[in-house]
């Protein structure tokens, strides 16, 4: 079949997959580079669209005034940086701990392992409706804890400064831990039984075992999910927007969720695009920073 493709079109075998591929790829690379490219030229313009006398050509002017004249930028900077470091780590020893739990042969191992994935399959919207539920100081937790005498009555976590970040992230973890259970769980499946009985013969413990057999072996998946996980928890929006809208007093405002509110509440486009070109450039360096220190693909020993 395939030489008969090749003789209509003309195409030598060796070129046949590629144009096989040249649709999808195409499509792809419009669906891609179109948006970051319009990305791109706004950026450069002046376009709030409730000052379009002002609107034009603006050069670099965006981007000079990300980094001299915007405190809130390096605030939700920073705010990112915290909120992607504590998810990631969070999720992923939570996610380990749980891929070894449900990756041992007991009774009801099915049920526990479709427990454990379940809340992956939630949207963030259905997530945050399920912890606003709790988090409410009328009929969740908070009144339940006043009940027995821990902390006071009518008190909300996600409007006080002092516990809406732990509130958000215990959120979060809910969602995000099983990413990583499941990623790690089917690279626990594939290392050889016979290295665990090798090294028991030899006296080596669990912990042992761990440290020098299964740590190993997940090396390239931690590094992965780790990469995944933190580019998706930088770029998280729906969950923060939804649970605390930046708040209280901007304390929860990521910087996808300020580029948000640039755009879409303060109509200042050509803004919002140099936030969030800056935003990828950020990323690409961390990301590409990450897997050289990490040495992805590389020799485990």
């Amino acid at each position: 079949m395939a030489d008969a493709v090749a003789k209509r079109t003309g195409a030598t075998p060796r070129r046949l997959p590629y144009l096989l591929i040249a649709p999808a790829g195409l499509l792809m690379l419009g669906f891609i580079a179109y948006p970051m490219l319009s990305v791109l030229y706004y950026s450069l313009q002046n376009y709030n669209v409730t000052k379009p006398w002002r609107n034009g050509y603006a050069g670099f002017e965006n981007f000079t005034r990300i980094f001299t004249d915007d405190p809130q930028f390096w605030d939700a900077l920073a705010f990112s940086g915290k909120w992607v470091v504590t998810e990631v780590l969070l999720q992923l020893l939570l996610g380990v701990a749980l891929a070894l739990l449900v990756n041992q042969t007991f009774i009801g191992r099915g049920i526990a392992r479709a427990l454990v994935f379940s809340p992956w399959a939630v949207s963030g919207v259905l997530t945050t409706t399920i912890w606003m539920l709790l988090y409410n100081p009328s009929t969740g937790i908070s009144r339940y804890l006043a009940d027995a005498g821990i902390g006071m009555y009518g008190t909300s976590v996600l409007s006080d400064t002092g516990t809406v970040f732990w509130a958000a992230v215990l959120a979060e973890l809910w969602r995000g831990v099983p990413f990583f259970a499941i990623l790690i769980l089917a690279d626990l499946q594939s290392i050889p039984g016979d290295l665990y009985e090798a090294a028991s013969v030899d006296g080596a413990g669990r912990a042992r075992q761990f440290f020098h057999i299964t740590l190993p072996h997940l090396k390239d998946a931690i590094v992965l999910s780790t990469l995944l996980r933190g580019v998706w928890e930088f770029n998280n929006v729906d969950l923060l927007y939804t649970l605390t809208g930046g708040g209280p007093a901007g304390q929860t405002t990521t910087l996808p969720l300020y580029v948000a509110n640039t755009g879409i509440n303060g109509h200042d486009f050509g803004y919002a695009s140099a936030l969030t070109t800056v935003a990828f450039v950020i990323l690409l360096f961390c990301s590409i920073l990450y897997l050289r220190l990490s040495k992805f693909g590389g020799d485990t020993k």
